[in-house]
């Protein structure tokens, strides 16, 4: 179905689960992103809100309502639940510190597992474990994982890690900045990276369910693609750790 942005104001939902930090704190700078995105792409100003959410319920709640016709979501989050809402990507996010792709890291005890087989019984932790269809088939898609294997999201990494570290019958899954900040935990010689993924996209602005008109999307794409060429833009992606926009480079199925 198509929704027209005309008397009501549609909302852009930034999509982040797992990851630490209040709504309340991203607000201003989700708020800003959408002035912003409305300036380059032309469209009227104030036709634009956003909105944050950092729970993988209460994004999906978020998404089923009418006016939620665009959102920011990570790659876990689009391979998850990208077909139940038909999801279509429209820029692929150019993160400050990563880029437009990373690899996913799977972390062990030292002297632990050392294949797939390995893992019977284990639990996979990770800021994507809401996501299991990503952590299976996108993240970990070399290894056939056995059928007991646990999949927990967690957002606290550190205590993750020192749980896998410690013994239990645990591994962690790291993105990619977590992953380079391995070396620095006083416990890191008591972990091993076991695997690492392809490169996977690490975050989309994607249009929900055709709710925005082929024209205006268009416009609203082009505009996005600009914005992190400088100026008052630029300055407004910064605060949301974006560098700017590429188009979207999703790997074959």
């Amino acid at each position: 179905m198509t929704t027209l942005l005309a008397a009501t104001v549609a909302t852009l939902v930034f999509c982040a689960p797992g990851y630490p930090g209040g709504a309340g704190d991203a607000q201003p700078f989700v708020d800003q992103f959408a002035g912003a995105a409305v300036k380059a792409a032309g469209w009227p100003a104030g036709s634009l809100a956003a909105i944050y959410d950092p729970t993988d319920e209460g994004s999906l709640a978020k998404l089923g309502t009418a006016d939620a016709v665009l959102a920011f979501v990570p790659y876990p989050f689009f391979v998850e639940h990208g077909a139940q809402l038909h999801l279509s990507p429209l820029v692929q996010a150019d993160v400050a510190g990563t880029g437009t792709q990373q690899k996913w890291t799977l972390v062990a005890k030292n002297g632990g597992v050392t294949g797939a087989a390995a893992l019977g019984g284990y639990t996979i932790l990770s800021v994507a474990g809401y996501a299991p269809e990503f952590v299976r088939r996108s993240a970990l898609a070399d290894w056939a994982l056995p059928a007991d294997v646990k999949i927990q999201s967690t957002g606290q990494i550190l205590s993750a890690l020192r749980r896998v570290a410690g013994g239990e019958h645990s591994v962690a899954l790291l993105d990619q900045s977590q992953a380079s900040a391995l070396p620095s935990l006083p416990f890191a010689s008591d972990l091993k990276t076991v695997m690492q993924s392809a490169p996977l996209p690490v975050a989309l602005i994607v249009v929900v369910d055709s709710r925005v008109p082929a024209t205006r999307a268009k416009a609203l794409q082009a505009g996005l693609l600009k914005m992190g060429h400088g100026g008052e833009a630029a300055d407004v992606l910064s605060q949301l750790r974006l560098q700017g926009f590429v188009m979207p480079q999703l790997p074959a199925k």
